[in-house]
């Protein structure tokens, strides 16, 4: 509490002028962006022209006044010509419709939304378009021209049947009705709070939780390539949020969501209902107010309040905009302004008596930061003092260990580059391989969610489709044991060192799930040195991993699914199946044979092996492969398979970046030998049919695809397989390439 009110009687707000206000709109700015991509159109650089007509209308201000609202609809019909001439039709006739929900009487707008649907093919919808931008249209030569494109099309029509395109709707939040079948329990967990068990035995694959976002906010690096309210990846033709110059989303039905307010059809405008024939005139209605009916805004606005005055989301970190949020949802719905109930009824776990001083001292700063903010667009309601400051630090730690970060999957494709000097001959076909990426996105509190126990050895997967979290089982749970979630580290990414440095530190707990509590293949081989004799197939250990591996001995469990005679297998029986094991396992003994190595040599030889490595992977980013970039690499390859464990992962990234530069090169099937490498070792230190797994067949089969192998068959077999378990009948939407896969074969 001192602490709180120290820092409180030190702090001097100010109050901004909202004409200073940071990313607020500005007339001036929008016209200079309206000049810039003017001038682009003229020279035919639509892409530029896009990016500028998009900025305008980021920057334009929207006020009541047809003078006003006539510039917007300006700014959507100049980019809708823009997307016109890019072949972007769908995109084009919608910002037509924003345009017309503007200003109904806007001619150009009804003449583009004509020529759109003419090379839609949707000449009905044409026809109508071009007889109401005539009826609307006040000059004579505006008339005239018009009418010459209304005779060609009639004539066309004349002679051809009239197409009728569906009608082009805003991107829509919805997806797949799939739900979960059973409903889980909340039990008390020894050492871990709360957790989630079903009541009967479940199979895996199966979905046990969907649950949509109590807040979420979308990351910072993510602000100009995915929505601000659904996350999804955002159109060419995005849409500002009317207020201030900050948030981009992929349709109407997202900006409202977000912030609650919409452009609204002066009543002077209806007009030109009443002076159209009947059929035009219902024809236009549904044009204008086509997306009205889908506006419902069920929830509290997420960013209403953040576009008032200083727009303090555009600075402050992504957990304290996400607070905000949080406490903004409680204000607008609670008049009392008790931030002590709201924190303890959210009934999140924190770690404020766990966090170092430095974190502690940046917490209260970012509260009363935050509060004062929120006074901004709350007033008396919202009391500032050390008791209110402090409730806002615990709600900023209970973000710290509960938030769940927002990822989607991206597929990168890789295609053939033309010839460079020095390097092999690049084929003219275009070779195609394709990586998949988890991109995160944003930052999101699932209440239900939070209360999911983590484990390096999860048997839940968790994914996002827009907002909403889905929970699917990887592996059969019995009734009343554990459903468990991985918050970041799993097995076989990353060592139990590793993994349980990182969950102390963002989540305030020591980690003692069955993956760092009990003998596991994968920790053992993951960073491993190769045994010095040749024909043994034995682990060398680093005292960093082998003194964290000394404390499973007790606890030796080898999977079910090992195969008996695996290599893996014998070291690990070898080494820690026998009496007072850790008596006979020093730093640098085989576990089979007890050789020595020199760890301090071999680490050397290693690093080394790695430059080359590392400048191949520069070359892949760059596009410049070379011989000797290649070369290179693969005489570093045989360097590390001479030190390292043949499972060790290091050799797997190796083989994968082999695999992406002769890609790259055209040397196909050079590619998929190494890419089978790669997958081979990492079948050893994930489950065979582990997601990971899948994600490297991606990029097998699309190089099998390139070289006519059937084999690709059996991989996209696999992947669909791997998929359906992770994904169920989300697969398609959470991976479209998928789709491109199963044509191909």
């Amino acid at each position: 509490m001192f602490f709180s009110s120290s820092l409180l009687s030190s702090f001097r707000p100010f109050s901004p002028d909202p004409s200073y206000a940071l990313c607020g709109k500005s007339k001036e700015a929008a016209l200079k962006y309206k000049q810039l991509g003017n001038q682009c159109f003229s020279n035919a650089d639509y892409a530029n022209a896009l990016d500028y007509y998009t900025q305008a209308l980021q920057k334009a201000p929207f006020e009541v006044g047809e003078i006003e609202n006539n510039f917007i609809a300006t700014l959507y019909i100049n980019r809708a010509t823009v997307l016109h001439k890019m072949n972007l039709l769908v995109e084009c006739l919608r910002d037509c419709d924003r345009a017309l929900q503007i200003c109904p009487s806007y001619s150009k707008a009804w003449y583009r939304r004509g020529k759109a649907n003419i090379a839609f093919g949707n000449n009905r919808d044409a026809i109508c378009d071009l007889n109401i931008a005539k009826s609307v249209e006040s000059s004579t030569g505006g008339k005239r021209q018009i009418e010459c494109e209304l005779k060609i099309i009639l004539d066309q029509s004349k002679s051809t049947d009239i197409v009728v395109q569906p009608r082009q709707k805003e991107n829509s939040l919805s997806t797949t009705g799939e739900m979960p079948q059973i409903k889980l329990q909340s039990v008390s967990v020894p050492d871990k709070g709360r957790g989630m068990v079903p009541p009967s035995d479940v199979s895996p694959g199966s979905l046990v939780h969907a649950e949509e976002p109590y807040a979420m906010v979308i990351l910072k690096q993510c602000r100009e390539t995915h929505c601000h309210y659904c996350l999804n990846d955002l159109p060419a033709d995005r849409v500002p949020c009317i207020s201030c110059s900050i948030p981009l989303y992929c349709s109407h039905q997202c900006q409202i969501k977000a912030g609650g307010q919409m452009f609204m059809i002066s009543t002077e405008d209806n007009y030109i209902l009443k002076n159209l024939p009947n059929d035009l005139a219902e024809y236009a209605a549904e044009v204008i107010q086509y997306n009205d009916c889908e506006q419902k805004i069920g929830n509290v606005t997420e960013h209403k309040h953040e576009c008032q005055g200083v727009h303090w989301p555009a600075v402050l970190p992504s957990d304290i905009v996400l607070a905000g949020r949080l406490l903004a949802k409680f204000l607008s719905k609670n008049s009392s302004g008790d931030i002590t109930s709201f924190v303890e009824k959210l009934e999140l776990s924190h770690c404020y008596e766990h966090m170092p001083f430095e974190s502690k001292l940046d917490s209260h700063i970012y509260a009363i930061v935050l509060l004062y903010c929120l006074k901004h667009s709350y007033g008396a309601m919202l009391a500032i003092n050390g008791i209110s400051i402090l409730q806002v630090v615990i709600l900023i730690s209970q973000i710290k260990v509960n938030c769940m970060t927002v990822v989607r999957l991206k597929s990168i494709d890789a295609h053939g580059l033309s010839d460079q000097s020095g390097g092999f001959p690049f084929h003219s076909s275009v070779h195609l391989t394709s990586n998949v990426e988890q991109v995160r996105v944003g930052k999101a509190i699932y209440k239900v969610g939070s209360l999911f126990n983590h484990s390096c050895q999860p048997n839940v997967h968790a994914y996002f489709l827009s907002r909403t979290l889905y929970l699917r089982t990887t592996q059969a749970v019995a009734a009343g044991c554990q459903l468990e979630l991985s918050y970041g580290p799993q097995v076989g990414l990353w060592d139990c060192k590793d993994r349980q440095s990182f969950l102390k530190d963002e989540y305030a707990f020591h980690c003692q799930c069955t993956g760092c509590s009990e003998v596991n293949l994968s920790d053992i081989v993951l960073n491993a040195f190769h045994c010095v004799n040749p024909n043994c197939s034995g682990a060398v250990l680093e005292s960093r991993v082998l003194e964290c591996e000394k404390q499973k001995i007790k606890h030796l469990a080898v999977a079910d699914k090992v195969i008996k005679n695996d290599d893996i297998y014998e070291v690990c029986l070898h080494a820690f199946n026998q009496n007072d094991a850790s008596i006979h396992i020093q730093p640098g003994f085989c576990l089979k044979c007890s050789s020595y190595r020199d760890l301090e040599s071999s680490r050397a030889t290693v690093d080394k092996a790695l430059i080359c490595i590392k400048r191949l992977q520069d070359a892949i980013l760059s596009k410049e492969i070379s011989n000797t970039s290649i070369s290179d690499a693969l005489r570093s390859l045989h360097l590390l398979r001479s030190n390292l464990h043949a499972c060790n992962k290091v050799i797997a990234e190796a083989e994968d970046n082999l695999a992406q530069a002769f890609c790259l090169v055209g040397e196909l099937q050079l590619s998929a030998d190494h890419c089978k490498a790669s997958i081979q070792i990492l079948e050893k230190i994930y489950d065979p049919d582990d997601i990971v797994i899948a994600y490297e067949l991606v990029k097998l089969s699309s190089v099998q695809l390139s070289l006519g192998d059937n084999s690709a068959v059996n991989s996209i077999g696999r992947i669909g397989a791997i998929f359906s378990r992770y994904y169920g009948l989300h697969a398609d939407l959470v991976f479209p390439y998928l789709q491109y896969l199963r044509r191909e074969i």
